[in-house]
């Protein structure tokens, strides 16, 4: 088991591989954090901001409406994450076992 292991580490793709999860998942992962964080720092430093109605008409605060905004933001991302997968991850992860089946 342990050599099939070494084996996968030693291919490029696999390499490539890595590097690519890792540089999409840290992009994906900072545009959700970075939006939670400014979320909450605006509350704490700026609630006028989010206690503003988005009419007259309407009982809905615009930090309600942000906040909806952000939620589906992290579904969005999480369906960029799953198409990268599906198109990039893996296809490269095809060609790995595939060298290594031969």
């Amino acid at each position: 088991m342990q050599e099939v292991y070494n084996q996968v580490k030693k291919q490029p793709d696999f390499q490539k591989l890595v590097k690519l999860r890792k540089k999409v998942s840290l992009t994906l992962t900072s545009i959700v954090i970075l939006s939670y964080f400014s979320f909450i720092l605006i509350i704490a430093f700026y609630p006028d901001i989010f206690s503003q109605k988005i009419s007259p008409d309407n009982a809905t605060t615009l930090g309600i409406f942000v906040g909806l905004l952000i939620i589906l933001l992290s579904i969005f991302l999480t369906g960029i994450y799953i198409y990268i997968a599906n198109k990039k991850f893996d296809v490269i992860n095809n060609k790995i076992i595939k060298k290594l089946e031969q």
